[in-house]
Protein backbone atom coordinates (compact mmCIF):
# COMPACT_ATOMS: atom_id res chain seq x y z
CA UNK A 1 0.00 0.00 0.00
CA UNK A 2 0.98 3.56 -0.72
CA UNK A 3 2.79 5.96 2.02
CA UNK A 4 0.06 7.87 3.80
CA UNK A 5 1.79 9.78 6.17
CA UNK A 6 -1.05 9.84 9.12
CA UNK A 7 -1.02 9.90 12.18
CA UNK A 8 -2.05 6.39 14.03
CA UNK A 9 -2.35 5.19 17.76
CA UNK A 10 -1.52 1.54 18.17
CA UNK A 11 -2.36 0.10 21.41
CA UNK A 12 -0.80 -3.06 22.90
CA UNK A 13 2.31 -2.20 20.96
CA UNK A 14 5.14 -4.15 22.22
CA UNK A 15 3.81 -7.87 21.47
CA UNK A 16 2.85 -10.09 19.30
CA UNK A 17 -0.14 -8.21 17.05
CA UNK A 18 0.64 -4.90 18.05
CA UNK A 19 4.52 -5.21 16.85
CA UNK A 20 3.62 -6.44 13.79
CA UNK A 21 1.02 -3.54 12.87
CA UNK A 22 3.49 -1.03 14.46
CA UNK A 23 6.36 -2.31 11.98
CA UNK A 24 3.91 -2.67 8.67
CA UNK A 25 2.45 0.34 9.69
CA UNK A 26 5.52 2.10 9.96
CA UNK A 27 6.95 0.81 6.48
CA UNK A 28 3.55 2.25 4.98
CA UNK A 29 4.64 5.25 5.51
CA UNK A 30 2.70 6.19 8.42
CA UNK A 31 3.63 7.53 11.26
CA UNK A 32 2.97 5.40 14.45
CA UNK A 33 2.08 6.26 18.16
CA UNK A 34 2.95 3.01 19.78
CA UNK A 35 1.33 2.61 22.99
CA UNK A 36 1.93 -0.05 26.18
CA UNK A 37 2.40 -0.50 30.04
CA UNK A 38 5.08 1.14 31.77
CA UNK A 39 7.88 -1.24 31.38
CA UNK A 40 7.42 -3.28 27.77
CA UNK A 41 9.66 -0.77 26.17
CA UNK A 42 7.56 0.24 24.20
CA UNK A 43 9.49 3.97 23.97
CA UNK A 44 12.91 2.05 22.65
CA UNK A 45 10.29 0.42 20.18
CA UNK A 46 9.70 3.69 18.66
CA UNK A 47 12.85 5.19 18.57
CA UNK A 48 13.78 1.96 16.39
CA UNK A 49 11.14 2.85 14.24
CA UNK A 50 12.83 5.81 12.93
CA UNK A 51 12.60 9.49 13.67
CA UNK A 52 8.91 10.91 13.88
CA UNK A 53 6.85 8.42 15.91
CA UNK A 54 6.50 8.33 19.09
CA UNK A 55 6.47 5.76 22.06
CA UNK A 56 4.41 6.06 25.11
CA UNK A 57 3.77 4.11 28.08
CA UNK A 58 -0.09 4.33 29.11
CA UNK A 59 -2.60 1.62 30.76
CA UNK A 60 -5.31 1.88 28.92
CA UNK A 61 -7.60 0.98 31.77
CA UNK A 62 -7.21 4.13 33.51
CA UNK A 63 -8.83 6.81 32.19
CA UNK A 64 -6.42 9.45 33.09
CA UNK A 65 -3.83 7.68 31.66
CA UNK A 66 -5.58 7.33 28.52
CA UNK A 67 -6.56 11.52 28.84
CA UNK A 68 -2.19 11.89 29.31
CA UNK A 69 -2.19 10.05 26.13
CA UNK A 70 -4.36 12.29 23.99
CA UNK A 71 -3.35 15.47 25.62
CA UNK A 72 0.44 14.48 24.33
CA UNK A 73 -0.38 13.52 21.26
CA UNK A 74 -2.39 16.77 20.50
CA UNK A 75 0.72 18.55 21.76
CA UNK A 76 3.41 17.11 19.38
CA UNK A 77 1.01 16.20 16.59
CA UNK A 78 -2.40 18.49 16.27
CA UNK A 79 -4.48 15.16 14.69
CA UNK A 80 -5.03 11.63 14.53
CA UNK A 81 -6.39 9.30 11.65
CA UNK A 82 -6.48 6.06 13.02
CA UNK A 83 -6.43 3.95 16.16
CA UNK A 84 -6.39 0.40 16.45
CA UNK A 85 -7.61 -1.30 20.10
CA UNK A 86 -5.15 -4.02 19.89
CA UNK A 87 -4.36 -3.39 23.77
CA UNK A 88 -6.05 -6.72 25.66
CA UNK A 89 -5.59 -8.83 28.75
CA UNK A 90 -5.58 -12.61 27.73
CA UNK A 91 -7.51 -15.34 28.83
CA UNK A 92 -6.74 -16.53 32.81
CA UNK A 93 -8.12 -20.11 31.96
CA UNK A 94 -9.91 -20.01 35.66
CA UNK A 95 -12.54 -21.99 36.22
CA UNK A 96 -15.71 -20.29 36.55
CA UNK A 97 -16.38 -21.33 40.72
CA UNK A 98 -12.71 -20.45 41.06
CA UNK A 99 -12.99 -16.74 39.15
CA UNK A 100 -13.14 -13.32 41.24
CA UNK A 101 -15.08 -10.49 40.60
CA UNK A 102 -11.95 -8.55 41.16
CA UNK A 103 -10.16 -10.58 37.86
CA UNK A 104 -13.82 -10.19 36.01
CA UNK A 105 -13.55 -6.71 36.40
CA UNK A 106 -9.93 -5.98 35.47
CA UNK A 107 -10.57 -8.27 32.31
CA UNK A 108 -13.94 -6.00 31.13
CA UNK A 109 -11.88 -2.54 32.23
CA UNK A 110 -8.84 -3.34 30.02
CA UNK A 111 -10.45 -5.48 26.79
CA UNK A 112 -13.79 -3.21 26.90
CA UNK A 113 -14.04 -0.33 29.17
CA UNK A 114 -10.06 0.82 28.01
CA UNK A 115 -10.79 0.58 24.45
CA UNK A 116 -14.48 2.44 24.13
CA UNK A 117 -12.35 5.56 26.29
CA UNK A 118 -9.63 5.66 23.78
CA UNK A 119 -12.08 5.61 20.37
CA UNK A 120 -14.03 8.13 22.13
CA UNK A 121 -11.45 10.48 23.05
CA UNK A 122 -9.81 9.35 19.17
CA UNK A 123 -13.15 10.32 17.87
CA UNK A 124 -13.42 13.54 19.34
CA UNK A 125 -10.04 14.02 17.47
CA UNK A 126 -10.90 12.34 13.94
CA UNK A 127 -11.99 14.45 10.90
CA UNK A 128 -13.98 12.80 8.16
CA UNK A 129 -11.75 9.67 6.60
CA UNK A 130 -10.88 8.71 10.23
CA UNK A 131 -10.95 4.94 11.01
CA UNK A 132 -10.51 2.76 14.42
CA UNK A 133 -9.78 -0.99 13.86
CA UNK A 134 -10.78 -2.90 17.24
CA UNK A 135 -9.15 -6.37 18.07
CA UNK A 136 -11.71 -8.78 18.70
CA UNK A 137 -11.19 -12.27 19.04
CA UNK A 138 -13.18 -15.22 17.64
CA UNK A 139 -13.76 -15.48 21.62
CA UNK A 140 -16.35 -12.79 21.71
CA UNK A 141 -18.53 -15.14 18.72
CA UNK A 142 -18.14 -18.62 20.04
CA UNK A 143 -18.38 -19.98 23.60
CA UNK A 144 -14.78 -21.72 25.29
CA UNK A 145 -15.01 -23.07 28.48
CA UNK A 146 -12.69 -20.89 31.36
CA UNK A 147 -12.87 -17.99 29.14
CA UNK A 148 -15.30 -15.97 30.89
CA UNK A 149 -14.60 -12.71 31.71
CA UNK A 150 -11.88 -12.66 28.54
CA UNK A 151 -15.03 -14.22 26.05
CA UNK A 152 -17.07 -11.65 27.70
CA UNK A 153 -15.24 -8.32 26.84
CA UNK A 154 -14.95 -9.38 23.45
CA UNK A 155 -17.97 -10.21 22.50
CA UNK A 156 -18.49 -6.11 24.19
CA UNK A 157 -15.89 -4.96 22.58
CA UNK A 158 -17.67 -6.83 18.96
CA UNK A 159 -20.88 -5.10 19.99
CA UNK A 160 -19.18 -1.55 20.69
CA UNK A 161 -17.99 -1.53 17.49
CA UNK A 162 -20.85 -1.91 15.48
CA UNK A 163 -23.11 0.93 17.50
CA UNK A 164 -19.56 3.09 17.51
CA UNK A 165 -20.00 2.80 13.94
CA UNK A 166 -23.44 3.66 13.28
CA UNK A 167 -23.08 6.94 15.78
CA UNK A 168 -20.03 8.10 14.09
CA UNK A 169 -21.09 7.61 10.32
CA UNK A 170 -22.20 10.80 10.05
CA UNK A 171 -19.10 12.26 11.52
CA UNK A 172 -17.66 10.53 8.31
CA UNK A 173 -15.45 7.82 11.15
CA UNK A 174 -15.38 4.39 10.34
CA UNK A 175 -15.38 1.38 12.89
CA UNK A 176 -14.55 -1.83 12.26
CA UNK A 177 -12.97 -4.79 13.93
CA UNK A 178 -10.77 -8.08 13.18
CA UNK A 179 -11.54 -11.47 15.27
CA UNK A 180 -8.10 -13.27 15.31
CA UNK A 181 -8.90 -16.88 15.74
CA UNK A 182 -5.41 -18.83 17.68
CA UNK A 183 -2.09 -16.28 16.50
CA UNK A 184 1.55 -17.57 17.33
CA UNK A 185 2.39 -15.01 20.09
CA UNK A 186 3.65 -14.78 23.32
CA UNK A 187 -0.03 -14.74 25.14
CA UNK A 188 -0.69 -18.17 23.06
CA UNK A 189 3.00 -19.31 23.96
CA UNK A 190 2.67 -18.70 27.69
CA UNK A 191 -0.49 -20.67 27.91
CA UNK A 192 1.05 -23.37 26.13
CA UNK A 193 4.26 -23.95 28.36
CA UNK A 194 2.02 -23.46 31.64
CA UNK A 195 -0.16 -26.43 30.25
CA UNK A 196 -3.22 -24.35 29.29
CA UNK A 197 -3.62 -24.67 25.76
CA UNK A 198 -2.74 -27.74 23.45
CA UNK A 199 -1.45 -26.37 20.29
CA UNK A 200 -0.94 -29.49 18.23
CA UNK A 201 -4.46 -30.40 18.61
CA UNK A 202 -5.62 -26.26 18.01
CA UNK A 203 -3.23 -26.68 14.65
CA UNK A 204 -5.20 -30.44 14.33
CA UNK A 205 -8.75 -28.40 14.66
CA UNK A 206 -8.11 -25.29 11.96
CA UNK A 207 -8.89 -26.38 8.38
CA UNK A 208 -5.37 -24.94 7.30
CA UNK A 209 -3.68 -26.85 9.86
CA UNK A 210 -1.78 -24.03 11.77
CA UNK A 211 -1.87 -21.11 14.34
CA UNK A 212 -1.97 -17.42 12.38
CA UNK A 213 0.89 -15.38 12.48
CA UNK A 214 0.40 -11.48 14.20
CA UNK A 215 1.22 -10.13 10.64
CA UNK A 216 -1.90 -11.54 8.98
CA UNK A 217 -3.70 -9.75 11.97
CA UNK A 218 -1.94 -6.97 11.50
CA UNK A 219 -2.46 -6.84 7.56
CA UNK A 220 -6.00 -7.48 7.96
CA UNK A 221 -6.61 -4.79 10.52
CA UNK A 222 -4.29 -2.82 8.02
CA UNK A 223 -6.72 -2.91 5.09
CA UNK A 224 -9.91 -1.91 7.59
CA UNK A 225 -8.01 1.17 7.92
CA UNK A 226 -7.40 1.99 4.72
CA UNK A 227 -9.48 4.17 2.12
CA UNK A 228 -10.00 0.65 0.02
CA UNK A 229 -12.33 0.10 3.00
CA UNK A 230 -13.88 3.46 2.64
CA UNK A 231 -17.32 1.80 2.38
CA UNK A 232 -16.95 -1.01 5.45
CA UNK A 233 -17.88 0.27 8.60
CA UNK A 234 -19.10 -2.08 11.53
CA UNK A 235 -17.72 -4.99 9.94
CA UNK A 236 -16.26 -7.41 11.77
CA UNK A 237 -13.97 -9.78 9.74
CA UNK A 238 -12.86 -13.53 10.97
CA UNK A 239 -8.98 -13.87 10.12
CA UNK A 240 -9.34 -17.63 11.40
CA UNK A 241 -8.09 -19.95 9.10
CA UNK A 242 -11.34 -21.66 8.68
CA UNK A 243 -12.23 -22.41 12.44
CA UNK A 244 -16.19 -21.35 12.73
CA UNK A 245 -16.10 -23.30 9.75
CA UNK A 246 -15.78 -26.52 10.54
CA UNK A 247 -18.59 -28.52 12.37
CA UNK A 248 -17.71 -31.99 13.02
CA UNK A 249 -16.23 -34.29 15.13
CA UNK A 250 -13.14 -34.79 14.89
CA UNK A 251 -9.48 -32.97 13.21
CA UNK A 252 -10.05 -30.73 10.65
CA UNK A 253 -6.82 -30.93 9.17
CA UNK A 254 -4.02 -33.84 9.65
CA UNK A 255 -1.69 -34.18 12.28
CA UNK A 256 1.29 -31.69 11.61
CA UNK A 257 4.65 -32.66 12.49
CA UNK A 258 6.64 -29.96 14.39
CA UNK A 259 5.49 -26.09 13.59
CA UNK A 260 4.45 -25.14 10.53
CA UNK A 261 6.57 -23.21 8.56
CA UNK A 262 3.79 -20.71 7.37
CA UNK A 263 3.03 -20.23 11.16
CA UNK A 264 6.42 -18.70 11.44
CA UNK A 265 7.98 -16.71 8.48
CA UNK A 266 5.87 -15.08 5.86
CA UNK A 267 6.35 -16.73 2.66
CA UNK A 268 7.77 -14.43 -0.08
CA UNK A 269 4.71 -13.14 -1.83
CA UNK A 270 4.08 -14.76 -5.69
CA UNK A 271 5.07 -11.90 -8.13
CA UNK A 272 4.09 -14.21 -11.48
CA UNK A 273 0.36 -12.89 -12.54
CA UNK A 274 -2.70 -14.71 -11.47
CA UNK A 275 -4.92 -16.13 -13.40
CA UNK A 276 -8.69 -14.75 -12.08
CA UNK A 277 -12.05 -15.74 -13.69
CA UNK A 278 -15.10 -13.41 -12.68
CA UNK A 279 -18.10 -14.42 -13.68
CA UNK A 280 -20.77 -11.78 -14.69
CA UNK A 281 -17.90 -9.83 -15.54
CA UNK A 282 -19.34 -7.60 -18.38
CA UNK A 283 -20.97 -4.86 -15.96
CA UNK A 284 -21.94 -3.37 -12.68
CA UNK A 285 -19.32 -4.82 -9.92
CA UNK A 286 -18.50 -8.26 -11.93
CA UNK A 287 -16.67 -5.51 -14.49
CA UNK A 288 -15.08 -3.29 -11.28
CA UNK A 289 -13.57 -6.67 -9.78
CA UNK A 290 -12.15 -7.49 -13.80
CA UNK A 291 -10.43 -3.78 -13.70
CA UNK A 292 -9.42 -4.48 -10.19
CA UNK A 293 -7.42 -7.44 -10.98
CA UNK A 294 -6.30 -6.21 -14.23
CA UNK A 295 -4.91 -3.28 -13.12
CA UNK A 296 -2.91 -5.15 -10.62
CA UNK A 297 -0.88 -7.31 -13.26
CA UNK A 298 -3.13 -10.10 -13.48
CA UNK A 299 -4.53 -12.19 -16.53
CA UNK A 300 -8.58 -11.76 -16.25
CA UNK A 301 -10.83 -14.31 -18.04
CA UNK A 302 -14.74 -12.41 -18.31
CA UNK A 303 -16.71 -14.33 -17.94
CA UNK A 304 -20.92 -13.39 -18.64
CA UNK A 305 -23.95 -14.47 -20.61
CA UNK A 306 -23.39 -11.57 -22.58
CA UNK A 307 -20.41 -12.72 -23.96
CA UNK A 308 -20.19 -9.83 -26.80
CA UNK A 309 -20.36 -7.55 -23.48
CA UNK A 310 -17.66 -9.84 -21.75
CA UNK A 311 -15.39 -9.62 -24.95
CA UNK A 312 -15.94 -6.30 -25.30
CA UNK A 313 -14.63 -5.49 -21.44
CA UNK A 314 -11.65 -8.19 -22.29
CA UNK A 315 -10.09 -6.18 -25.18
CA UNK A 316 -11.12 -2.97 -23.07
CA UNK A 317 -8.37 -4.45 -20.31
CA UNK A 318 -5.62 -5.65 -22.87
CA UNK A 319 -4.45 -8.36 -25.24
CA UNK A 320 -3.63 -10.72 -22.55
CA UNK A 321 -7.05 -11.21 -20.87
CA UNK A 322 -10.16 -13.30 -21.98
CA UNK A 323 -13.57 -12.49 -22.73
CA UNK A 324 -16.07 -15.82 -22.67
CA UNK A 325 -19.69 -16.82 -22.94
CA UNK A 326 -21.59 -18.85 -19.66
CA UNK A 327 -24.54 -19.66 -18.80
CA UNK A 328 -23.83 -20.21 -15.12
CA UNK A 329 -27.22 -22.54 -14.60
CA UNK A 330 -26.14 -24.57 -17.26
CA UNK A 331 -23.54 -27.10 -16.14
CA UNK A 332 -22.60 -28.01 -19.93
CA UNK A 333 -21.91 -24.14 -20.24
CA UNK A 334 -19.71 -24.01 -16.96
CA UNK A 335 -17.57 -27.06 -18.29
CA UNK A 336 -16.91 -25.28 -21.60
CA UNK A 337 -15.62 -22.33 -20.22
CA UNK A 338 -13.28 -24.16 -17.72
CA UNK A 339 -12.19 -25.87 -20.58
CA UNK A 340 -11.28 -23.12 -22.67
CA UNK A 341 -9.50 -21.55 -19.53
CA UNK A 342 -7.60 -24.53 -18.64
CA UNK A 343 -6.32 -24.75 -22.27
CA UNK A 344 -5.33 -21.23 -22.80
CA UNK A 345 -3.91 -20.55 -19.32
CA UNK A 346 -3.27 -23.88 -18.08
CA UNK A 347 -4.67 -23.42 -14.52
CA UNK A 348 -6.98 -21.16 -12.57
CA UNK A 349 -5.79 -18.92 -9.43
CA UNK A 350 -8.59 -17.14 -8.26
CA UNK A 351 -12.48 -17.34 -8.89
CA UNK A 352 -14.82 -14.66 -8.17
CA UNK A 353 -18.53 -15.86 -8.18
CA UNK A 354 -20.30 -12.59 -9.12
CA UNK A 355 -22.99 -13.83 -11.93
CA UNK A 356 -26.76 -13.23 -9.67
CA UNK A 357 -30.06 -12.08 -10.97
CA UNK A 358 -32.32 -10.58 -9.06
CA UNK A 359 -36.09 -11.69 -7.77
CA UNK A 360 -39.36 -10.66 -9.19
CA UNK A 361 -40.27 -9.25 -5.51
CA UNK A 362 -43.45 -11.37 -5.86
CA UNK A 363 -45.03 -12.01 -3.12
CA UNK A 364 -44.99 -15.50 -1.23
CA UNK A 365 -48.65 -16.66 -2.17
CA UNK A 366 -48.07 -16.23 -5.78
CA UNK A 367 -44.57 -17.36 -6.17
CA UNK A 368 -44.29 -20.62 -7.81
CA UNK A 369 -41.28 -23.37 -7.73
CA UNK A 370 -40.51 -22.76 -11.26
CA UNK A 371 -39.55 -18.75 -10.44
CA UNK A 372 -38.00 -19.97 -7.07
CA UNK A 373 -36.25 -22.95 -8.95
CA UNK A 374 -34.73 -20.39 -11.55
CA UNK A 375 -33.52 -18.21 -9.29
CA UNK A 376 -31.20 -20.83 -7.19
CA UNK A 377 -29.96 -22.43 -10.86
CA UNK A 378 -28.03 -18.85 -11.22
CA UNK A 379 -27.31 -17.34 -8.09
CA UNK A 380 -26.48 -20.58 -6.05
CA UNK A 381 -26.52 -23.90 -8.23
CA UNK A 382 -24.42 -22.10 -10.95
CA UNK A 383 -22.11 -20.83 -8.26
CA UNK A 384 -21.30 -23.95 -6.41
CA UNK A 385 -20.57 -25.30 -10.52
CA UNK A 386 -18.30 -22.90 -11.26
CA UNK A 387 -16.23 -23.30 -7.96
CA UNK A 388 -16.43 -27.33 -8.60
CA UNK A 389 -14.76 -26.65 -12.14
CA UNK A 390 -12.49 -23.86 -11.04
CA UNK A 391 -11.15 -26.49 -7.99
CA UNK A 392 -10.42 -29.15 -10.35
CA UNK A 393 -7.70 -26.43 -11.88
CA UNK A 394 -6.89 -24.56 -9.05
CA UNK A 395 -3.15 -25.56 -7.62
CA UNK A 396 -2.87 -25.17 -3.95
CA UNK A 397 -2.62 -21.11 -2.68
CA UNK A 398 -6.14 -20.62 -4.86
CA UNK A 399 -8.88 -18.52 -3.94
CA UNK A 400 -12.60 -18.81 -4.51
CA UNK A 401 -14.23 -15.64 -3.87
CA UNK A 402 -17.95 -15.61 -3.39
CA UNK A 403 -20.58 -12.65 -3.35
CA UNK A 404 -23.10 -12.82 -1.35
CA UNK A 405 -25.14 -10.02 0.46
CA UNK A 406 -26.83 -7.92 2.98
CA UNK A 407 -29.83 -10.59 2.61
CA UNK A 408 -27.40 -13.30 3.97
CA UNK A 409 -27.95 -11.86 7.34
CA UNK A 410 -30.90 -9.87 6.80
CA UNK A 411 -33.75 -11.75 4.44
CA UNK A 412 -36.00 -8.81 3.01
CA UNK A 413 -39.31 -9.27 2.48
CA UNK A 414 -40.74 -10.63 -0.45
CA UNK A 415 -37.27 -10.96 -1.72
CA UNK A 416 -37.40 -14.70 -0.44
CA UNK A 417 -35.40 -16.41 -2.94
CA UNK A 418 -32.83 -13.90 -3.42
CA UNK A 419 -32.32 -13.94 0.47
CA UNK A 420 -32.48 -17.69 0.63
CA UNK A 421 -30.10 -18.04 -2.22
CA UNK A 422 -27.23 -15.80 -0.93
CA UNK A 423 -27.83 -17.79 3.04
CA UNK A 424 -26.90 -20.66 0.64
CA UNK A 425 -23.85 -18.97 -0.80
CA UNK A 426 -22.59 -18.04 2.66
CA UNK A 427 -22.11 -21.38 3.87
CA UNK A 428 -21.73 -22.37 0.44
CA UNK A 429 -18.36 -21.13 1.42
CA UNK A 430 -17.78 -22.45 4.66
CA UNK A 431 -18.38 -26.02 3.89
CA UNK A 432 -15.33 -25.50 1.42
CA UNK A 433 -13.01 -23.78 3.32
CA UNK A 434 -13.26 -26.80 5.87
CA UNK A 435 -13.27 -29.51 3.04
CA UNK A 436 -10.55 -27.50 1.11
CA UNK A 437 -8.61 -25.66 3.99
CA UNK A 438 -6.03 -28.56 4.20
CA UNK A 439 -5.12 -28.43 0.55
CA UNK A 440 -4.17 -24.71 0.59
CA UNK A 441 -7.05 -23.62 -0.60
CA UNK A 442 -9.13 -20.47 0.52
CA UNK A 443 -12.25 -19.16 0.40
CA UNK A 444 -14.44 -16.24 1.54
CA UNK A 445 -17.87 -14.23 0.68
CA UNK A 446 -17.93 -10.78 -0.07
CA UNK A 447 -21.26 -9.38 0.90
CA UNK A 448 -22.29 -5.91 -0.68
CA UNK A 449 -25.03 -3.85 0.37
CA UNK A 450 -26.64 -1.13 -1.76
CA UNK A 451 -24.13 -0.90 -4.69
CA UNK A 452 -24.88 2.07 -8.00
CA UNK A 453 -25.50 -1.03 -10.37
CA UNK A 454 -27.32 -1.20 -13.48
CA UNK A 455 -29.32 -3.84 -11.77
CA UNK A 456 -29.93 -1.37 -8.62
CA UNK A 457 -30.91 1.39 -10.79
CA UNK A 458 -33.22 -1.01 -12.77
CA UNK A 459 -34.99 -1.70 -9.06
CA UNK A 460 -35.85 1.70 -8.85
CA UNK A 461 -37.26 2.81 -11.84
CA UNK A 462 -39.47 -0.38 -11.57
CA UNK A 463 -40.61 0.91 -8.34
CA UNK A 464 -39.49 -1.77 -5.96
CA UNK A 465 -37.56 0.15 -4.04
CA UNK A 466 -37.47 3.92 -2.20
CA UNK A 467 -33.68 4.88 -2.76
CA UNK A 468 -34.26 7.83 -0.39
CA UNK A 469 -35.29 5.61 1.95
CA UNK A 470 -32.37 2.94 1.21
CA UNK A 471 -30.41 6.06 1.57
CA UNK A 472 -30.94 6.80 5.28
CA UNK A 473 -31.21 3.58 6.25
CA UNK A 474 -27.08 3.22 5.67
CA UNK A 475 -25.18 4.77 8.39
CA UNK A 476 -23.08 6.08 5.98
CA UNK A 477 -25.53 7.50 4.32
CA UNK A 478 -24.94 6.69 0.33
CA UNK A 479 -25.08 3.81 -1.63
CA UNK A 480 -21.60 2.31 -2.16
CA UNK A 481 -19.72 2.09 -5.67
CA UNK A 482 -18.95 -1.06 -7.87
CA UNK A 483 -14.94 -0.11 -6.82
CA UNK A 484 -15.70 -0.83 -3.25
CA UNK A 485 -16.61 -4.39 -3.78
CA UNK A 486 -13.63 -5.13 -6.38
CA UNK A 487 -11.27 -3.53 -3.74
CA UNK A 488 -12.73 -6.13 -0.82
CA UNK A 489 -12.49 -9.02 -3.53
CA UNK A 490 -8.82 -8.37 -4.23
CA UNK A 491 -7.73 -7.57 -0.75
CA UNK A 492 -9.16 -11.25 0.60
CA UNK A 493 -7.68 -13.05 -2.80
CA UNK A 494 -4.87 -11.02 -1.59
CA UNK A 495 -1.70 -12.68 -0.05
CA UNK A 496 -2.52 -9.94 2.86
CA UNK A 497 -5.79 -12.06 3.13
CA UNK A 498 -3.30 -15.38 3.89
CA UNK A 499 -5.27 -16.56 6.48
CA UNK A 500 -8.94 -15.66 5.80
CA UNK A 501 -10.60 -18.58 5.13
CA UNK A 502 -14.63 -18.96 5.24
CA UNK A 503 -15.37 -15.88 6.51
CA UNK A 504 -17.75 -13.29 5.34
CA UNK A 505 -16.98 -9.32 4.77
CA UNK A 506 -19.91 -7.17 4.71
CA UNK A 507 -19.61 -4.07 2.51
CA UNK A 508 -22.24 -2.48 3.34
CA UNK A 509 -21.69 0.99 4.59
CA UNK A 510 -22.92 0.17 7.95
CA UNK A 511 -26.57 -1.56 7.20
CA UNK A 512 -26.33 -4.76 8.83
CA UNK A 513 -25.12 -2.81 11.86
CA UNK A 514 -27.74 -0.51 12.41
CA UNK A 515 -30.44 -2.02 14.46
CA UNK A 516 -32.57 1.19 15.37
CA UNK A 517 -35.73 1.80 14.75
CA UNK A 518 -35.65 5.12 12.10
CA UNK A 519 -33.16 6.29 10.04
CA UNK A 520 -29.35 5.55 10.14
CA UNK A 521 -28.24 8.97 8.32
CA UNK A 522 -29.83 12.23 7.78
CA UNK A 523 -31.88 13.84 4.65
CA UNK A 524 -29.65 14.10 1.10
CA UNK A 525 -30.23 18.15 1.39
CA UNK A 526 -31.85 17.58 -1.68
CA UNK A 527 -29.30 15.59 -3.82
CA UNK A 528 -30.22 13.11 -6.47
CA UNK A 529 -29.08 8.72 -5.79
CA UNK A 530 -27.43 8.12 -8.70
CA UNK A 531 -27.32 4.75 -10.11
CA UNK A 532 -24.58 4.43 -12.63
Amino acid sequence: MAATGRIVIVTGAAGGIGRALVDILARDGDIVVAVDLPGTGVVDLAQNLGSGHAGIECDVSREDDVKALFAAIDKRFGRLDVLVNNAAMGPTMTPTVDTSVDLFRRTLSVNLIGPFVMAREAARRMQRGGAIVNIASLAGVIGNPRRNAYSASKAGLISFTKSLACEWASRGIRVCAVAPGYVRTPMVEELERSGKADIPAVRRRVPMGRMCRPDEIARAARFLASSQAGYITGSVLAVDGGWMSFNQPGDAHPPVEGVPAEELTRPEPLTAARVVVVTGGAGGIGAAVAERFARAGDRVVVADRDGDGARAHARDLGPEHLGADVDVSDEASVVALFGKVVHRFGHVDVLVNNAAIADTFTPAFEQTPEQIERLLDVNLTGAFVCAREALKAMPSGGVVLNLGSINTFLPFAPRHAYGASKAGIDILTRCMAAELGPKGLRFATVAPGYIRTPGVATLETSGHVDFEAVRRRIPLGDLGRPGDIADAAFFLASADASYVNGSILYVDGGWTSFGNAGFASGPADGEAVETE
